[in-house]
Formats: C-alpha cells, sequence, structure tokens
C-alpha cells in the first residue's frame, strides 16, 4: 500500500488490454481506485461524468486520439489534471501534448515507479489549488477554489490552461515572471521544450485580460520573462 496513493481515484484511458491490466493490477496494490476504459468515447463520457483525482490517458487510441479528448476536456471545463502517455516521446510531442491541455506527459515505455510518482506529483498539485482563497492585485481577482477571474469586476471568460496562468501571475504579482517558472510551475515540465507553447498561452492570455479595457494587463520584459500589471 502506498498513503499517498490510498483511495486516489484514477481514471485510465487506454485500448492495450495488456498494458490495461498491468497498470489497473499495481495501482490496485498501491490502494488506488482505478476506472478503464478501453477506447476514447468511453473514456471522454466517463471523465464527464463522473469526479476523479487523475486521468491516465493514452495517446494513440483506435477511435479518439488523446489528443482530441483533453481539448474536448478542457472546452467542457473538466480541469482533472491528465497523464498523457505515449510511444511518442520527441521534444515536439510532448510541447503538443502539453499545449492541447495536458498536465504532464510520460514516453512509453516507461517503469511503474515513475508514472506513480508522476500521477502523486500532479495529485499534489491539485489538492494545493483546492482552497477559498480570493486573490487580490489591482484591479484583478482571482477566485481559486471557483476557477473565476475578474477584472474592474468585470468576468473573464478562461481556459483551464488560462487560468492556471492566471493565478500564477497572481501570486507573483508585480514580479517578472520567466519563461522557466511557468513551464516549471504551470505545465510541470523542468526542459525548455523549445517551441512557442509559453507565448501563444500568454497571448491568448493577455487578449482575454485586455479586450475591452483601456489599459494593459500583462507587460513583456524583453529577455526576461513577463509581469503583470495592476489593471486599473
Amino acid at each position: 500500500m502506498d498513503a499517498a496513493l490510498d483511495n486516489l481515484r484514477i481514471l485510465y484511458v487506454e485500448d492495450d488490454a495488456r498494458a490495461t491490466a498491468e497498470v489497473r493490477d499495481l495501482a490496485r496494490a498501491r490502494g488506488a481506485q482505478i476506472v478503464c476504459e478501453q477506447s476514447g468515447a468511453g473514456g471522454l463520457l466517463r471523465a464527464g461524468m463522473e469526479q476523479f483525482d487523475v486521468i491516465i490517458l493514452d495517446r494513440m487510441l483506435g477511435d479518439l486520439d488523446g489528443i482530441t479528448i483533453i481539448q474536448r476536456l478542457r472546452e467542457s471545463g473538466v480541469g482533472t489534471p491528465i497523464l498523457m502517455l505515449s510511444a511518442l516521446g520527441r521534444t515536439a510531442d510532448r510541447a503538443e501534448g502539453l499545449d492541447a491541455g495536458a498536465d504532464d506527459y510520460l514516453a512509453k515505455p516507461f517503469e511503474a515507479d515513475e508514472l506513480f510518482a508522476r500521477i502523486k506529483a500532479l495529485h499534489r498539485r491539485a489538492k494545493g489549488q483546492e482552497h477559498s482563497a480570493v486573490i487580490l492585485f489591482g484591479a484583478f481577482e482571482c477566485h481559486v477554489k471557483a476557477r473565476t477571474a475578474f477584472r474592474q469586476n468585470r468576468h473573464l471568460a478562461l481556459s483551464p490552461r488560462e487560468f492556471e496562468l492566471f493565478r500564477y501571475f497572481m501570486e507573483n504579482a508585480g514580479e517578472t515572471v520567466t519563461r522557466e517558472m511557468l513551464l516549471r510551475d504551470v505545465w510541470g515540465i523542468s526542459f525548455d521544450p523549445q517551441t512557442n507553447v509559453v507565448d501563444v498561452n500568454i497571448g491568448r492570455l493577455r487578449r482575454k485580460l485586455e479586450e475591452g479595457f483601456d489599459s494593459p494587463a500583462l507587460e513583456t520584459i524583453w529577455g526576461s520573462g513577463y509581469r503583470l500589471l495592476d489593471g486599473r
């Protein structure tokens, strides 16, 4: 038994029966509650209807690919941490999965200990976000538990990834936030995937924070990173 996994509710979406059985048995031996789906459509339906602590999602499924599933889940407001598994382990593949909304990406083949270490890390991060704090900075409000954002009392419609970025900027309000900090603390990766994943998401967030307002919200600090302004 593993105390950190005890009663952890996991959804595992994988169309390989042998891999499904192996991970299922290992998870149960560690005390986790694991639900398995062998089709993308089944996993998508289950993830949207039930509450899970972590979702493990194979990237290449027979009916729906994992990227599509993640995008649909995030668009529908499902914020459950997702660990994507794939035989595609290149940096560009990892970046694509993370940009689609995955919280972590593990290439096959993998060791069981690493898989469960990553699951525990995802759950720890998610638990750290589950509190009722309201973060205030200038004209901005971040309601952490409700996952809602406001500027000058006007609601900002943010995607799950945009909200995570916004929350991180609010927690570091007025300070310069580097690309390395965002990759490590928002995407959960310790390497630079050498893509524009950060810049693209920052651009989307900036548009939503600034649209309809007269003053800028995010400042680019050339050669360093970005800084949240007070929005007044």
